[in-house]
């Protein structure tokens, strides 16, 4: 017993030390290195990059060489550019287990932005879906630049004529979450009623439109100067959150969208119908225990209740870029925006996004634009 008991203490002490050192290892930043010169080539385009964590400070605006073209990829100049929080997120490298994909110590994803609009300039060999001067819209890494690279059958999808270039860029990623958080996760219904938690940001103004027409009765949580926006986006139900906390008010919906996280797991229970489900956009506060305590117990609990309590993370593609431009065309999907800045204050768009007063989506405006 007392052998057991020693080799027991032995690897639990192991294992908290190997915690710690993962710790020390996740949260630790390289210091940003010196500046390089800015490339002066004939091709030439500028472009927001980091080349460390840190505060939107860090992001610098410099010149690199405009990417060549291979086979099926197609080159697009940007007109307008979206921020969303998956931006600073990388920014900070934070929550720091994200680290485990961008990078340790440094971000290696040095190109900043994903959803871009723009003018397809050229196509590689055997692309057919797309000729030079072909209004597109999608996500790609780096979409803070003059111009992106990207797949011609990757996350890309027409516009359509009556789409300006900044209601474009406004929706990928927040838009496609929406989608898939209400009709793959959700499985939004007619009659349904859907709670969305964060109706105003970015997620939440296309969940609200989103599950309006999907036949659904909306209720939408938002702060006082935003409740007449939330109901004109067609919530059925607007609930002020420095007033009334839903999840003690004694409703039920059939499904919650939480784009916030201030809520926990089972907070957000309380408020589900029986056999309902919440959808977890945001994972919760915090670097490290916040997160993932949230996380590992919507899938604990999930295995002994009937309702479902499901983690989430979207997926950009171009079918649902597609759908989402029909829907716009159609007059039944608008994004909200609620500040443009020029590409030279991508810093200052980082930081206003982050302090979370932002209604709905903050639009770079690239290169001249007149849809």
């Amino acid at each position: 017993m007392k052998l057991l008991r020693t080799v027991f203490l032995s690897l639990l002490a192991l294992l908290g030390v190997g915690l710690v050192v993962l710790a020390f290892t996740l949260s630790y930043n390289v210091a940003c290195p010196s500046e390089p010169a800015a490339y002066n080539g004939d091709r030439v385009m500028r472009s927001a990059i980091q080349r460390c964590y840190g505060s939107p400070e860090v992001v610098e605006n410099t010149t690199l060489p405009i990417p060549d073209v291979g086979p099926g990829e197609i080159l697009v100049q940007v007109r307008a550019a979206s921020v969303n929080p998956l931006d600073w997120h990388y920014l900070r490298g934070e929550p720091y287990f994200m680290r485990l994909i961008s990078g340790i110590g440094r971000n290696t994803l040095q190109g900043v932005g994903v959803d871009f609009a723009g003018t397809v300039v050229e196509v590689g060999s055997g692309v057919t879906r797309f000729q030079p001067g072909d209004a597109v819209y999608g996500g790609k890494s780096g979409a803070f630049s003059d111009y992106v690279k990207l797949r011609a059958d990757g996350s890309v999808a027409a516009m359509p004529d009556n789409i300006g270039y900044a209601e474009a860029a406004a929706l990928p990623i927040a838009a496609v979450t929406a989608l898939q958080a209400l009709r793959d996760v959700g499985g939004v219904s007619a009659g349904d009623r859907v709670l969305v938690n964060g109706a105003s940001g970015g997620v939440g103004t296309f969940a609200v439109q989103l599950a309006r027409n999907m036949g659904a009765k909306v209720t939408g949580v938002c702060s006082t100067r935003n409740l007449a926006m939330v109901r004109g986006l067609g919530a059925d139900e607007v609930i002020d959150y420095t007033q009334s906390d839903y999840t003690r008010s004694g409703e039920r919906w059939d499904v919650i969208i939480d784009a916030v996280g201030n809520h926990s797991p089972l907070a957000n229970r309380r408020a589900l119908a029986s056999g309902g489900t919440l959808v977890m956009v945001g994972a919760g506060k915090g670097n490290w225990v916040g997160p993932l305590l949230n996380l590992a117990s919507a899938v604990l609990i999930s295995q002994l209740v009937d309702e479902q309590l499901k983690p989430f993370v979207s997926g950009l593609n171009g079918p649902d870029l597609a759908h989402l431009a029909q829907l716009m065309e159609r007059g039944e999907l608008s994004p909200v925006i609620d500040r443009h800045y020029p590409l030279s204050e991508v810093r200052e768009a980082l930081a206003y996004s982050e302090s979370g007063r932002a209604r709905g989506k903050i639009i770079i405006d690239v290169n001249p634009y007149e849809r």
